[in-house]
């Protein structure tokens, strides 16, 4: 039973691994541009589970909001997303880095494609890519890391 322990103990710990990449993500991240403001949140990974929100504001109003995780399953990591007013779509992972998260589902409308880049210790660019009604498109979300408990 001894010989067991540390091997259990080992699979426990690689299971878990994938997630760990991702702990870069964890904090408060903010977009300030043309009168909005996006600020998105990504609690540490904790067993198998990263949970995040999102909301995008115009000053005084909620514009959008978002529901979201990133869970590891298998070895591999699932972003999870619930966009306001919509249905829950999961983006399987296709690159997991110390600087880079990227998550493809082909099959959903737009978008089909979405990225996280860290750039530096304070900042990261988040992206949506996918094919829409007009051809190929992406936007690009250049964010700052900000405290989570007062305002930017």
């Amino acid at each position: 039973m001894r010989r067991t322990l540390p091997v259990l103990g080992l699979a426990v710990f690689m299971q878990g691994a994938p997630l760990e990449k991702a702990r870069w993500l964890a904090g408060c991240w903010e977009q300030r541009a043309a009168g909005r403001s996006t600020l998105e949140m990504w609690m540490p990974p904790a067993a198998d589970l990263m949970v995040g929100g999102s909301r995008t504001s115009n000053g005084t109003r909620a514009i959008e909001f978002e529901h979201l995780r990133i869970r590891a399953e298998n070895g591999k990591l699932i972003y999870v997303a619930l966009p306001s007013g919509q249905h829950e779509t999961e983006f399987p992972a296709i690159e997991v880095s110390d600087t880079a998260l990227v998550f493809e589902n082909l099959a959903h409308d737009f978008p089909q494609r979405i990225s996280y880049r860290k750039r530096g210790t304070d900042s990261l660019v988040a992206r949506i890519e996918g094919t829409g009604p007009n051809g190929k498109r992406g936007v690009d979300f250049p964010m700052r890391r900000v405290s989570c408990t007062t305002p930017g």
